[in-house]
């Protein structure tokens, strides 16, 4: 059985895809029932539990052989950085209990740093309480999900200016889509590996500048689109205006300055690169309901 916690989400609903199309048993983890018909109709087992409910999740992991585990970031919360880490806590004593023969977690690239990532360092709390596991262990560190440029795309596609935390704007940003993100995991999870720790980076078929993400927000716009950079002193400011609470909005700017000094990218000469098939264009295509 594998049983995978953040089943709504694109990379969870990608996995279970994977895995039942490849005849895999699956329970999904959900929080609401209410959307439990989507993943039954797929011939899912469902569990309902909360992430921070740990007997739940130990029940919900039962009798799993291998599980896929996530830490969703909340991006409004007040205390951002605390919340995550009691997330991390509850999922270490769950799969403790639970025991299962494999864990692979939904990581980040840069997760393996102890100190100055910003929200990177909440990827590191995880993958070193589950370090701590008697479990297989993969550790998939994903590049930054190309999806993410949809929080400027549309204004980006109206305005013919897309402003990029990223410095300078011809440096070549590991990226991947969420999507493939789902479909490596899911290779993972059929692997007949034995080893006791796999660590994996996922990105996409090549790397881009933010340059590039114009280029492909204003091929899908039918107009000239131009990355500019945002100076440092209005990132705060602009990303709280964005809805970001201060203190998440404090960890993205500690997590851009790491970008930019090169310091977020796989880990050298660690685990193997598996690349994604899908191209930057085609993945802000349904964000911006382009049909170019």
């Amino acid at each position: 059985m594998h049983v995978i916690l953040g089943a709504t989400g694109k990379i969870g609903r990608t996995t279970i895809a994977a895995l039942r199309k490849a005849g895999a048993p699956v329970r999904a983890v959900l929080r609401d029932p209410s959307q439990a018909r989507e993943f039954s109709d797929l011939g899912c087992e469902i569990a309902i539990a909360d992430l921070h409910d740990r007997r739940a999740l130990a029940t919900a992991m039962n009798g799993a052989r291998a599980v896929q585990v996530i830490c969703p970031v909340d991006i409004r919360a007040e205390h951002a950085q605390s919340r995550m880490l009691q997330l991390i806590d509850s999922l270490g004593e769950a799969l403790a209990a639970a025991n299962p023969q494999l864990v692979l977690a939904i990581s980040d690239y840069g997760a393996e740093q102890s100190s100055g990532t910003g929200v990177t360092l909440i990827f590191h709390a995880l993958e070193t309480r589950l370090r701590k596991l008697p479990s297989r262990l993969i550790l998939l560190r994903s590049a930054e999900h190309m999806e993410n440029w949809s929080r400027l795309a549309k204004a980006a596609a109206e305005s013919g200016r897309l402003p990029s935390f990223y410095h300078p704007l011809t440096k070549l940003l590991p990226t991947v889509s969420a999507f493939d993100v789902g479909a490596i995991s899911a290779e993972l999870l059929l692997d007949n590996s034995n080893a006791k720790l796999r660590i994996v980076h996922a990105e996409g078929p090549r790397r881009y500048t933010p340059n590039d993400v114009a280029a492909a927000i204003g091929l899908l716009a039918g107009r000239n689109v131009v990355a500019q950079p945002l100076p440092e002193t209005e990132w705060r400011t602009v990303l709280i205006r964005a809805g970001l609470s201060e203190d998440y909005a404090r960890l993205l700017v500690e997590l851009y300055v790491a970008h930019n000094a090169g310091r977020i990218d796989a880990e050298s000469d660690v685990g193997e690169i598996r690349r994604g098939k899908i191209e930057l264009v085609d993945a802000l295509r349904p964000l911006l309901g382009a049909q170019r």
